[in-house]
């Protein structure tokens, strides 16, 4: 259970960023090479398990740290 509590704080950590940054899920996906619907998935209420190289290609795209997009 305690994965899935990580997975969704991690989803809303995404989402917030996005609105911050004032990206769409479509301007994300580009900045962070990664496929829209994916973007889609990692936001939702059940967000699939998110891989490293996931996780760097977000924080790249937000220009922070893999260690601060996992501050929630």
């Amino acid at each position: 259970m305690e994965a899935e509590s990580i997975a969704l704080k991690l989803a809303g950590r995404i989402r917030n960023l996005r609105q911050e940054y004032n990206y769409t899920q479509q301007k994300l996906s580009e900045m962070a090479d990664i496929d829209y619907k994916h973007i889609q998935l990692l936001e939702s209420k059940k967000p699939p398990y998110v891989k490293l190289d996931t996780l760097e290609k977000l924080a790249k795209a937000f220009n922070i740290t893999p260690s601060k997009l996992l501050k929630f």
